[in-house]
């Protein structure tokens, strides 16, 4: 395998590593521009993982599995409004026992449904999308233009989001929900509403983002099989300071770790196996210890809001 071979399979294996921490780091961002904080991702992650495994293998259709990760993904995150919106229950706490739940209800439906068994949805899932002539280009051709399609949807929703977040009246409502929901609740802007519709959307994002790991990337369910891309991408969003385009980066640099992990013992290294898998974690460590700067969240992050 030559040099150029080498980093062409790496970058590829970068932007598929990514998406599913892009997804999720893009709906966690929706989040909290509307003030909200979820450290739940984790969780919410790992249980459309499942529920997308199973409902692929009961219904034949990957995109069908996807959907149903999503719309369990969309009452998680209605739960969570509920409990810290309308309840103004601390959002730390509701997102630790959403990683809990994860971890538990993902664990037993798994082995109610299927017990010790492993399922494969191999022959179900997604297909490549290959464009003639482009995905011969050196280096960049099956990066860029020989992908799965939820690949390619992740990182055109990036500058779909930013364009909703700095271009459109219900995204300068939400980030003024954000900022000052006081200020925003005088000008009419419904707060709840706003705060609402952000967690739905964002954990939506999240469950197409366990999706896509579950079938798109392993084709498999396996227990706490996150790893902790929810936290990771928790870390790209304040690594890439709040902005979508800076969120996508940061998701590619942590995925490069994963990415590289993936490929050093398939070139023969003899570099520890514990170490190789350590990469993407210190990896993101380093990078929020040493380079992150300053980063000012959401005035209103965190902060409930009781109207009147």
């Amino acid at each position: 395998m030559n040099a150029i071979d080498i980093l062409g399979g790496l970058l590829t294996s970068d932007l598929r590593m990514a998406t599913p921490i892009l997804l999720s780091a893009l709906g966690l961002l929706i989040m909290n521009r509307s003030g909200l904080i979820n450290i739940g991702c984790e969780g919410i992650m790992l249980i459309s993982t499942f529920i997308a495994v199973a409902g692929t293998y009961y219904t034949h259709n990957v995109w069908l599995g996807m959907l149903c990760a999503m719309a369990v993904a969309g009452l998680l995150g209605a739960f969570f409004a509920f409990l810290t919106v309308s309840l103004r229950a601390n959002q730390i706490v509701v997102g630790v026992a959403l990683n809990t739940l994860g971890t538990g209800i993902s664990t037993v439906l798994n082995r109610m449904l299927f017990g010790m068994d492993f399922i494969s949805v191999k022959e179900y899932a997604f297909a490549k999308i290959s464009i003639p002539g482009l995905q011969d280009i050196p280096v960049i051709g099956q990066a860029l233009f020989a992908q799965m399609p939820v690949v390619y949807i992740a990182f055109l929703l990036v500058p779909v989001v930013s364009y909703f977040l700095f271009r459109t009246p219900i995204g300068l409502d939400l980030r003024s929900v954000g900022e000052n929901p006081r200020a925003a609740d005088t000008l009419g802007i419904d707060v709840y509403k706003m705060r609402y519709g952000a967690a739905i959307v964002g954990c939506m994002l999240m469950g197409m983002g366990g999706a896509f790991l579950s079938t798109g990337l392993l084709n498999s369910f396996q227990e706490s099989m996150t790893a902790n891309r929810g936290f990771i991408a928790l870390a790209a969003v304040i690594f890439g300071k709040y902005k979508p385009t800076g969120v996508m980066l940061a998701t590619m640099l942590f995925a490069l770790g994963l990415a590289v992990a993936n490929l050093l013992p398939s070139i023969g290294s003899t570099i520890p196996y514990n170490i190789v898998t350590m990469i993407p974690y210190l990896l993101t460590i380093v990078a929020l210890a040493g380079f992150v700067g300053k980063v000012t969240p959401p005035a209103a992050a965190g902060k409930p809001y009781k109207k009147g």
